[in-house]
Parts: structure tokens; sequence; C-alpha cells
């Protein structure tokens, strides 16, 4: 029946060379998620920088008699002579208006994950019952609303502050489980795989504009400097939720504007056609699905080493490459850059292969993901032996091994619409929240690893992500599928789909749907 069915979506197919590209509705959604993602990262890192200028530093009641011209809202330079020869660093001595010791600091930004946690499954589930549109859009509005008043909570309250990094972190954790659902009932086939590495690498976007202007506006902003970054973020989030609930549709068919060319080209390659279907979640088949645990499996492996080089590369650029602050700034930001032109790179690549028939949907993700993970655990395994005196050669190896990692935006994080778009945002609400365990861990375990400080015991850090990377390699590459599974099908579609007279197709649609 499926076989029959899936022949005959594919022979009403309008000639792709006449449906619209670039300018397409489905292209105008992936442009406007993009800058949505640029701004959920900026709302989630911004605090990063913000605090550094908000609070007073330990060091500024020593430095603020014999330093007063180097006090406001700068730094003091300390030379030092290191194994590598003479260096020099920034020691922080920010005149802020907070004095909030290291715990304070530390749950200030936590309060984002915690927050974030909670809304990865419900997110995916809201969105395919009552759309992308509204549940993403209010969520946005929620963050930007949040984010604007982030200066007068932190003035007010440090426990209001709490609660608003709570809620925007709340608010931001619906966005990649709900954008999964909208794109399982927009990207044709052959278009997924760039259509959604091109709109998630506006996180990576997102993290370099906010490192990099967060520091300027530090400086030389309005509202003591760091109040500006909450006003230019949360205020940029407030107009894009706006456009958003302008330019774009749960659906093809609900869009206003669309063209009947590419309504049709759209909804006959994914085999899903009408409005959202409020129908039941199929819980049990989704937790039997092997392919299901390979996705589950491999996004965990890939964010313990994502979260390990998030929250520990300046450190080890520190530590081990010796690189003095205002570098590691800009060299920790260097492998976002790398890894946003990978994913798109490579989501392109994917469907160019995928759509002249050169390797099937499955190969293309086990080859993909395989060899994301391969390359990554090979150049960590890299830079674990280099030393300070070769630290322009760990610099290269570690945006070498985040760019590998930017593979995976045509592996397995296209794999959920792959196996199942009606519940895209569901599976991947699933896989992210057991993926966000590794944020909790991963820091623990790379300070516990390395108690002394030594490129030794950084080594073994980068051991650890290697061999999970390995393993997420193999799992994924026997478990996954690149094909629509049963469970998933749109059993509506398919059976307006069949010939009248075709009783025997009938029958066996009948059986398939009562043994599923």
């Amino acid at each position: 029946m499926s076989g029959g069915s899936t022949n005959e979506h594919t022979s009403d197919l309008p000639a792709e060379e006449n449906v619209p590209c670039l300018l397409s509705k489905r292209w105008i959604l992936a442009y406007t998620s993009f800058v949505g993602f640029v701004l959920v990262y900026a709302t989630r890192v911004n605090i990063s920088m913000a605090i550094i200028c908000m609070v007073r530093s330990d060091d500024y009641n020593n430095h603020n008699n014999s330093h007063n011209d180097s006090v406001l809202r700068g730094h003091d330079i300390v030379n030092e002579t290191g194994p590598c020869g003479s260096l020099h660093h920034e020691v922080s001595v920010t005149e802020g208006e907070f004095d909030w010791d290291k715990s304070v600091r530390s749950r200030v930004l936590a309060m984002y994950f915690y927050g974030y946690i909670f809304t990865q499954l419900p997110g995916g589930w809201l969105a395919a019952r009552y759309g992308t549109r509204r549940v993403w859009g209010y969520a946005m509005t929620l963050v930007g609303v949040c984010t604007t008043l982030t200066p007068i909570g932190a003035r007010t309250s440090v426990y209001l502050l709490y609660a608003l990094r709570f809620l925007i972190g709340f608010g931001a954790g619906v966005s990649f489980p709900a954008m999964h659902s909208m794109f399982g009932r927009w990207s044709p086939k052959f278009e997924r795989s760039k259509l959604i590495s091109f709109s998630y690498s506006g996180a990576a976007v997102g993290t370099i504009l906010t490192f990099g202007l967060s520091g300027f506006m530090c400086a030389y902003g309005f509202d003591n400097g760091w109040g500006s970054i909450f006003y230019l973020t949360g205020g940029g989030t407030l107009l894009w939720a706006v456009v958003w609930f302008f330019v774009v549709a749960d659906t093809p068919s609900q869009h206003n504007t669309i063209t009947e060319l590419e309504q049709d080209f759209i909804e006959n390659s994914i085999g899903l056609k009408g409005g959202l279907k409020r129908d039941s979640t199929p819980w049990l088949a989704m937790l039997k699905s092997a392919p299901l645990w390979a996705i589950i499996f491999a996004h965990v492996c890939n964010n313990y080493t994502n979260y390990t080089l998030l929250t520990s590369l300046p450190t080890f650029m520190k530590e081990v490459l010796k690189y003095d602050i205002r570098q590691n700034g800009m060299l920790s930001s260097l492998p976002y850059l790398c890894t946003c032109i990978s994913a798109i790179c490579a989501g392109q690549l994917a469907d160019i292969v995928r759509a002249k028939h050169i390797l099937s949907t499955t190969l293309v993700r086990k080859i993909w993901q395989n060899t994301s993970f391969w390359l990554a655990a090979s150049f960590l395994v890299g830079a674990g032996f280099v030393t300070c005196e070769q630290r322009v050669v760990g610099v290269v190896l570690l945006c070498l091994c985040v760019s590998a990692m930017g593979i995976n935006k045509a592996g397995y994080m296209v794999s959920h619409v792959d196996i199942a778009p009606r519940y895209s945002g569901v599976l991947l609400g699933i896989s992210n929240t057991l993926a966000t365990i590794p944020g909790m861990i991963a820091p623990l375990v790379a300070g516990v690893l390395t108690p002394n400080k030594t490129a030794e015991e950084w080594r073994n850090v980068f051991y650890v992500c290697a061999a999970l990377a390995v393993a997420g390699a193999i799992l994924y590459g026997c478990l996954i599928s690149g094909e629509l599974q049963p469970w998933a099908r749109d059993k509506d579609t398919e059976r307006a789909a069949l010939p009248e007279n075709d009783e025997s197709d009938r029958t066996n649609d009948e059986k398939e749907r009562r043994n599923n």
C-alpha cells in the first residue's frame, strides 16, 4: 500500500525547476527562522557578557586607589612570564553596580537552563497540535519582554532577575522542537537538509554577534553600558515576533499568498495535505522505534562534546594554550563561525546528493553523521597533544573539530523530519530533553579530570568526548533510517490517493492501520 502511494505522490510533483526557490514561501520561512535563532541565542548568551559589567569585580577594591584611570568599565593589564614566554592578561577591575558573590553569579547564569529544559517536549507537542506560528511567536514575545525588563529586574532584586532568566529559558525552550514541527510540514523531501541547516545556523551567528557587540555596548552603550545589551536584544526579539506573525503560516495550505504550484510541490513531496491535525500521538510506537533511539543517542553524544567545548574551551585556551583573555575571547568565538559555514555547506551537499539519487536518504544521514563524529573525535584527540608552543595548531584543530560537528545539521538533526514529519517536533522535544543532561554533567567531568590544570589532564577530557563520539557514530550508523516510519504515516492522505476501484489496497491499508 505505502509503496504505491509514494509512487503516486512522486508522479504528481511539479517539475522542480518551475517551482520558486530563493524567494519562495518556504525559504522566506527559513530566512525568518534564521533571524529568530539569532535572537534566541542572543538572549541566551547576552547575560554572559553583561554580567562582567554588571558586577563589581573581586579585585575592584584593591585596584581602586592605585589604578583609578583603568577602572572605568575597564581592565588592568598584568604582565607575567610563563613557560611559553612573556605573557600579559587582563584582570577585570570593573566598577559594577552589583556586589554579587560567585554563587549568585552562577545561579544567574544557570537559571536560563532550568527554564529551558521544561519546555522541550511540551514545545513540540503544542506546535504539532496548535501550530508553530502561535507557539513560537508567543514564546518569543515572552522572551523579548523579559529580556527588556532585565535591567529593571536586576536593580530591583536578584530574585526577580532569577525569575526573568528562568522565563527567558522557558520561552526559548520551545524554539527547536516547534520549528522542527513546522519544517515537518514545510520542507520538501530533497530540500529539508538545507532548509533546516540554514535556519539553525542562526544560533551560531547569534553567539558571534552577541559576544562581539556586547563588549562594545558594555563599554560605550547607554544605561551604564550593560543595560543597552538587554534593551537591544529584547527589543529586537519583540520586533521579530511582530514580523513572524505577519509572514509565516503553520502549513502551506494556510498561507494566504503562496502559489498553488509551490503548495502542491511541498504537500505532494511530504505527503501531508491540509491544515493541522489534532490526532493522538503514537507514544508507544515512538518509544519502540529503533531510528528514534539512534537519534537520541547521537544527540546525547554530540551534546556532550558540544557542552564540554562551550563551557571549557576558554579555560583550555587559558590553562594549556596560554592565551590572554583578550585573545581568548576572539578565539573562543571563532569555532562558531566555522560551524555555521560547515552546517550550511553540509546541508546543501546532502540535498544535492539525495536529489540526484546518488545516495539514499538513509546512506546520506549515516555518512554525514559518521563523518561528523569521526572527524570531531580525531581533531579533538589531536588538540589534546598540543602544547602552548604549538598553540596556533591547537586553535586550528579545535576549529576543525567544531566545523566537523556542524556537519551533523545534515545528519541526526534532520532525521526527526525524515522518519516522522508529522511528529518531528515531538521527537526533537524527546531527544533534546535527554540531550540537555550532558550540559549538566560535562562541565563537572571536565573539572574533576583537570584538578592540576595540566595538558595531560585535559587530554583525558578530550578522550572522553572522542569515545562518546565514536560510540554515537557506531550506534547511529547501525539503527538509523531515512525513511518514513509506518507509525508516522498520514493515513487520511494515503487513503485519498488510492484509486477508488483498488479494493485490495484499501483492505491492506485498513489492516496496517489496525496493526499500528
